[in-house]
């Protein structure tokens, strides 16, 4: 093997490793974003957190479908990545070769989908909580 198939290997393997926190991360982001006009409100309150500027939360709710879509396009990438290619150009040893490496990785994604999921149909179970 050259030392330009190695550099190729290694840079491929940071990549697939960085492709998957970039994902999961914006997939985070989004759902937080998609969440903040209706669930992040109830949260707060919930928790006992309260203030005037919690109403302003709700000027996001035109732009939530937005948030959503990309939230949603960022998660379904990253479960493509995590589990459907899982070890992509990843060099045998490297950290992103293991198991564990990809744990982190798929809880985000896991809660990003239930909070997507949850500030979609938030209309339809809002109204059992009051």
């Amino acid at each position: 093997m050259s030392a330009n198939d190695r550099a190729g290997g290694a840079s491929g393997a940071r990549k697939a490793r960085i492709g998957r926190g970039w994902l999961a991360a914006g997939g985070a982001l989004g759902a937080v974003l998609a969440s903040s006009c209706c669930i992040l409100p109830l949260a707060f309150a919930t928790l006992g957190i309260s203030g005037a500027w919690i109403g302003n939360l709700t000027a996001l709710e035109p732009v939530r479908p937005y948030f959503a879509v990309v939230a949603l396009v960022f998660i379904g990438l990253g479960f493509r990545r995590v589990y459907f290619r899982p070890n992509l150009a990843c060099e045998e040893g490297a950290y992103c070769a293991r198991p564990e490496s990809a744990v982190i990785t798929k809880t985000v994604l896991g809660f990003a989908l239930a909070l997507t999921l949850a500030a979609l149909t938030v209309a339809w179970w809002a109204p059992l909580l009051y």
